[in-house]
């Protein structure tokens, strides 16, 4: 009888303990993870948010004709003077919106000096180029074609001349511009670009993760993760493309041209506002895609992503990693690489 009561206080001890266990931590429980990945999940939650399917904007609204129009002047070699490259062949879609080189050539074969950054999800930075001087994709695509060193269209009138003469163009324009009597323009060549660009989405592991997931990363990501959001990397790498939505100075602890090995000291923001205080300041690039998109930085300086991560730890954080640190947070990021939208590919 003895017996039995203990067998019934020590069940009833139990029942208790479970029903005052928070709901959080059955909720973990029941969903076969931890409290500790879980609090992870909320942190990572807090500070970052996954990709949308499109990047939209008001101005320049989206239809099928629209974007297909740009799909076709993106691949077009004949948007530049001597028909030898077009945007993808610096922005490569088949290698994740980059060509893999430092600096890319251009028509003539001369090289730019600062690397060509990736286009995909580029639609969602706050501004474009490394020195912010487009505000969006849609004047950015008409920047190259009319840079000498790049595709070296005379000029926008030119260009406009030039694919007049192309009949397979007047209906599509007219068909991606329907309200326009004269559709085919240098402005909506950048509109019909942009347009194309803000489909150029690619969720990754981490959009699902982000979403609950926890699962969606490996165990030395989730390590990564942490050790990523611990270091302090989230004071510019945070958002929806962990990055792109500000300036920051590069070489805060020390000159990043001491580590990068730079040929050239680039001023970055600097050189278009030649202001003093904006020297060595860049925007901050995304790290979607980044284990793809080597070499790393405004001249593409480094080409391991490792050895950026232990760059960017001593320059900007003035912390020294570990090789299991940065092994880590180099898993992690390997989770932000996701897919180029096919239909976006060229056929």
């Amino acid at each position: 009888m003895k017996t039995l009561q203990v067998l019934l206080f020590l069940m009833s001890v139990i029942l208790i303990s479970a029903c005052n266990q928070p709901a959080e931590q059955k909720s973990d429980e029941k969903a076969g993870y931890s409290a500790e990945d879980s609090a992870l999940l909320k942190n990572a939650q807090a500070l970052f948010q996954p990709l949308p399917e499109v990047a939209e904007d008001p101005s320049n609204p989206l239809s099928p004709e629209k974007i297909a129009l740009g799909k076709t002047l993106y691949y077009d070699k004949r948007l530049s003077k001597d028909e030898n490259i077009s945007c993808n062949s610096c922005h490569n879609l088949e290698t994740f919106g980059v060509d893999n080189e430092p600096t890319s050539e251009g028509d003539a074969g001369e090289r730019g000096d600062r690397n060509s950054p990736t286009v995909l999800n580029a639609a969602l930075h706050f501004v474009q180029f490394w020195d912010g001087r487009a505000k969006d994709v849609e004047e950015q695509a008409g920047g190259p074609i009319v840079n000498p060193v790049e595709m070296g269209i005379p000029s926008e009138e030119f260009l406009v001349e030039k694919l007049n003469g192309i009949e397979e163009y007047q209906p599509k324009f007219a068909a991606a511009f329907p309200d326009e009597e004269n559709p085919l323009t240098y402005d909506n060549v950048e509109k019909a670009i942009g347009a194309f660009e803000r489909t150029l989405m690619t969720r990754s592991p981490f959009d699902d993760y982000l979403e609950g997931n926890v699962e969606a990363l490996t165990a030395q990501q989730r390590t990564g993760l942490k050790s990523f959001m611990d270091a302090g990397c989230t004071t510019c790498h945070m958002g929806v493309l962990l990055g792109g939505s500000m300036y920051h100075k590069f070489g805060i602890f020390d000159d990043y041209w001491e580590h990068t090995k730079s040929e050239k000291i680039d001023e970055g923001l600097a050189t278009v506002t030649g202001e003093e205080s904006q020297k060595f300041m860049f925007k901050v690039p995304s790290l979607r895609n980044v284990d793809k998109t080597f070499p790393y930085y405004h001249d593409g300086s480094v080409a391991e992503l490792g050895e950026a991560i232990d760059i960017m730890a001593k320059t900007q954080l003035g912390k020294e990693l570990t090789d299991q640190e940065i092994a880590d947070i180099g898993a992690f990021l390997s989770s932000l690489t996701g897919e180029v939208p096919k239909d976006a590919l060229m056929e």
